[in-house]
């Protein structure tokens, strides 16, 4: 079977190129260049330093996929932050990790850490417009196809679980349907399902688990934005879900994803192995 990161790749990339030049996505040829050539700087650096082996290109194409996903949402005035955020990316993977695997979707988690510790970066959506988010999102939809092995069960629990409570909330207060509906045009939630929170090297090892936490993921972003009436909730909530994660695995156990085939695959160093 193909790398399921392929068609990502593809996905986001032509996304990003079709934002930039058509929809005026507030990022410019070089702020991009910048953090996809600095994501791919840190990712061959850990690897050097941990020593970690893994098939070819492999952990190359993952963190690909972490730059264009910060192209597409963070911003910031401040090319030092934007650098930052993208060594953050990479390297929290290596450094913040249980039971044998990284804690954190490295996007997330490199997101989350700035909002943290600066005001000077945000999170912005994209003007995405109708034509562009219905495409995105055939183009999602085309990758639970491509990802079925990549466990792509979580997407779909997570979808479901979130938009029952925003139709929940709003069938509750007589909101008329065409609300709920523009909560969920969004395409920072596509990007968010289809390339954050399934990433299956930080979801639980078992489908029961993976269920489960898709709906506290779901719950969490719920709460924050509609009970604490904070932005970010979807960042926030799977940030903290993710630290749940190892004690679901040891509640429910299952088989530990791998990207490349069995016997494609390179023998990785114990416990370092990170892309």
């Amino acid at each position: 079977m193909a790398d399921p990161r392929l068609y990502q790749l593809g996905t986001l990339a032509s996304l990003l190129v079709y934002g930039m030049g058509w929809l005026d996505f507030d990022i410019t040829i070089s702020r991009a260049a910048l953090l996809l050539s600095t994501v791919l700087a840190t990712q061959w650096t850990c690897d050097r330093l941990a020593r970690t082996r893994s098939p070819s290109g492999s952990s190359a194409r993952s963190a690909l996929i972490s730059g264009l996903s910060l192209c597409l949402l963070l911003r910031t005035n401040r090319a030092d932050l934007a650098a930052l955020a993208a060594i953050v990316t990479i390297a929290g993977k290596f450094l913040i990790r249980a039971g044998g695997k990284h804690l954190f979707n490295p996007t997330n988690g490199g997101i989350v850490a700035m909002l943290l510790i600066t005001n000077q970066v945000w999170v912005s959506p994209g003007q995405w417009g109708a034509p562009a988010f219905f495409a995105f999102l055939l183009a999602c939809a085309g990758s639970l196809v491509v990802n079925r092995a990549a466990r792509s069960d979580v997407t779909y629990a997570f979808i479901v679980c979130y938009a029952a409570l925003v139709f929940g909330r709003s069938l509750y207060l007589g909101e008329p349907l065409a609300i709920p509906l523009h909560r969920l045009e969004s395409g920072a939630l596509l990007l968010f399902t289809f390339f954050m929170i399934s990433d299956p090297k930080t979801t639980p090892d078992s489908r029961a688990g993976r269920v489960l936490f898709a709906a506290l993921v779901a719950f969490g972003a719920w709460y924050v934005q509609f009970r604490l009436f904070r932005t970010n909730g979807l960042l926030w909530s799977l940030a903290a879900c993710a630290t749940l994660v190892p004690l679901i695995d040891r509640l429910v156990p299952g088989t530990r994803y791998a990207w490349a085939p069995p016997r494609a695959a390179s023998t990785p160093a114990p416990a370092l192995r990170a892309a």
